[in-house]
């Protein structure tokens, strides 16, 4: 599913006017009513509707909105930010439109005097400013959201929270602080960025009936992960297929104290259908592998308590995963310079192998198409401090184009940098995912990917949706907050059989 940004969300609407045809009053009318049904579906109806209004368009669903609410004798106040202008034709026509209905409650806001307690049952609709934004709000606008933040009510957003810019960071400005979030035909970039959460709440996404030939006709740098791009991806089983076919990856994981995080990534390659998986662990951690993944085979470093090379003809292997609990000793760190000098093919880079790299001077040349998985705190590390997240998802794109590599940023929409500067955000996952043990069971998931021949993207872009269904799928088991790494592992089956579904 492409993500547009704010002006090709404007040429969108533009298009599906001239081409429906339809009147712009006649789709305003159409994502009312969508807005509308919305309310009526979750129960709303029952309350009181305080509607804030600005004079463009967005302020034109508001009115719209009030309107059918006042159709079904709902109780209700309207508010108008007036500024002593005209507002849009579509306002002006909307406004006209409710003055035609039984008498409604309109106040016009001029200054803070007008500035009113609101009824205890009462629900705001903010309608001041929808994607149409493009700088902070200031003076009168950004009393009255605040104004409005600070009243204790429910607070639902038409279109996109006030204040809040589409395709750009809003991080520090002042912003409606909403518990829902009714948008428009798809996903707009400042939805899917952990800064904006607290604002946007729950994000309802309502199909207008936009011109979706529109969406073939445009390149949009990001896209969201949906079922039709996993099908695209995945390759079901031949039934005459054996092991052989499947790849043979190597894990390199686990000190003394972290064994643990060897076993879960190990698990989890096995799970994400590989045919044969050989671990490299420190000499600690024979006895713990052999008894806790008996399907895997071992291989153990000299030192006994963490990893100092890498001693196998890593060639043989189809794909390496490195990093997780491996620590970041001296000798570790020679290590992975050393690997990665002779591996020429994919690899996965977590954890400490990234945290090893980013005590380097410089990083040295990487396998291109390897796939590197940092969370936030890891990036920086190697990127330098990000002031926001679209300044972190920039640089890991302008990263990936540099290293010939692919980024995956870590986190509730997980981002993922292409070298072709496209990027892809993940639609599955929750929070009871931020959880440790996690992110190796993810390198274990893209090892196995890799090995059987799915290319760097696919297995990054399949491999991070299967990781979040599967933990979607263990939150509805065991809740988000009982959830353990090892319970995405244990549902990794399910998620298979949901897309092969």
């Amino acid at each position: 599913m492409k993500i547009l940004n704010a002006e090709q969300i404007r040429t969108w609407d533009q298009y599906t006017i001239k081409n429906g045809p339809i009147a712009s009053i006649d789709l305003m009318e159409r994502a009312a009513s969508c807005c509308f049904e919305w309310l009526e579906k979750n129960g709303y109806l029952v309350s009181h509707f305080s509607i804030f209004c600005g004079k463009g368009n967005n302020g034109g669903d508001g009115l719209a909105i009030a309107r059918m609410l006042a159709q079904r004798n709902c109780s209700l106040t309207v508010y108008i930010l007036e500024f002593g202008h005209r507002g849009t034709e579509d306002f002006q026509t909307n406004l006209a439109r409710l003055h035609q209905h039984r008498p409604v409650d309109i106040h016009f806001i001029q200054d803070e005097t007008h500035f009113h307690p609101l009824p205890d049952d009462s629900v705001v609709i903010d309608a001041l400013y929808g994607s149409g934004l493009s700088r902070p709000l200031e003076g009168m606008s950004a009393k009255l959201v605040e104004y409005i933040n600070h009243s204790g009510k429910e607070i639902i957003a038409i279109d996109i929270p006030s204040g809040m810019a589409v395709d750009q960071s809003s991080k520090g400005n002042v912003m409606i602080k909403a518990k829902h979030t009714l948008s428009f035909q798809c996903y707009k970039p400042a939805f899917l960025v952990a800064e904006n959460a607290a604002f946007t709440g729950e994000v309802h996404i309502l199909n207008i009936g936009l011109l979706p030939e529109f969406l073939s006709s445009i390149e949009t740098v990001f896209e969201l992960t949906d079922s039709s791009v996993i099908q695209s991806i995945y390759k079901p089983r031949n039934r005459f297929a054996h092991k052989g076919q499947f790849g043979h990856a190597l894990l390199v994981s686990g000190s003394y104290g972290k064994t643990g995080a060897a076993v879960l990534g190990a698990k989890a390659c096995l799970r994400s259908g590989v045919g044969l998986l050989t671990c490299f662990v420190p000499a600690c951690g024979y006895e713990i592998l052999q008894t806790a993944v008996p399907e895997a085979m071992l291989l153990t470093d000299v030192n006994s308590s963490f990893l100092t090379k890498v001693n196998a003809d890593v060639s043989r292997f189809d794909a390496v995963g490195i990093g997780p609990g491996l620590g970041i000793a001296p000798e570790t760190r020679t290590a992975i310079r050393e690997l990665l000098a002779v591996y020429k093919k994919s690899m996965v880079i977590d954890a400490d192998a990234l945290n090893g790299l980013a005590m380097e001077k410089k990083l040295p040349p990487l396998p291109p198409g390897s796939i590197l998985t940092p969370h936030p705190r890891e990036f920086e590390r190697i990127s330098g401090a990000c002031e926001n997240d679209f300044l972190r998802i920039e640089k890991a794109m302008q990263m990936a184009a540099l290293l010939i590599c692919l980024i995956v940023l870590k986190g509730h929409h997980t981002f993922i940098a292409l070298p072709s500067g496209k990027g892809y955000f993940n639609n599955t996952g929750n929070a009871g995912m931020a959880t440790a043990g996690s992110g190796d069971v993810l390198t274990g998931i893209l090892t196995g990917l890799l090995a059987q021949g799915y290319s760097s993207e696919q297995a990054a872009v399949l491999g991070v949706y299967l990781h979040g269904l599967a933990g979607d799928i263990a939150a509805e088991k065991y809740s988000q907050d009982a959830m353990i790494a090892g319970d995405i592992t244990d549902n990794l089956g399910t998620a298979f059989q949901t897309i092969q579904r």
